[in-house]
């Protein structure tokens, strides 16, 4: 099944923010080789799963509105069409996502843990999930947020 790309516009059965196409080309323009060795099928697969990802955990936080009630996805919102670094951020994803999963099932935490002569402990209240950072940095360097202690301001 082909990936149905968002173009902007808003489309009710869009299923990622990027084309496999430009997800190449950006992975190229940085030496990721794990990327280039998936299939094209693999590659659909992954974008779908990270745009997935970027919905659930950053869609309740952009700024702005959706453009239409029946988009599929949180963007276009307003009249920026679908930002650079949503872009980028489902490309980065996505690499991530070819490996497993985004968003893993997680049960209580180990404390302590032994396997044969090593040993770890976690500190208390150690962070289960995993946090994409340089994701986080990308669209919070973009902007895309509302809240987090910033006021916007806009010159007229």
């Amino acid at each position: 099944m082909a990936l149905i790309v968002e173009d902007g516009t808003g489309l009710p059965d869009a299923e990622a923010y990027i084309s496999v196409a430009d997800a190449d080309a950006y992975h190229a323009a940085r030496g990721n080789a794990a990327w280039a060795a998936l299939t094209t099928e693999a590659k659909e697969a992954a974008l779908r799963l990270a745009t997935d990802y970027m919905e659930a955990e950053y869609g309740p936080r952009w700024l702005g509105n959706r453009l239409t009630a029946e988009q599929a996805l949180s963007w276009p919102r307003g009249v920026e069409g679908v930002p650079e670094a949503v872009r980028r951020a489902t490309a980065e994803l996505a690499v991530r996502a070819s490996a497993g999963p985004l968003l893993a099932d997680q049960g209580p935490a180990v404390k302590q843990e032994t396997v044969g002569p090593l040993s770890v402990t976690y500190a208390d209240g150690a962070r289960q999930s995993v946090r994409y950072a340089a994701v986080d940095a990308m669209l919070q360097a973009a902007g895309l947020f509302r809240g987090g202690g910033f006021i916007r301001v806009v010159r007229a």
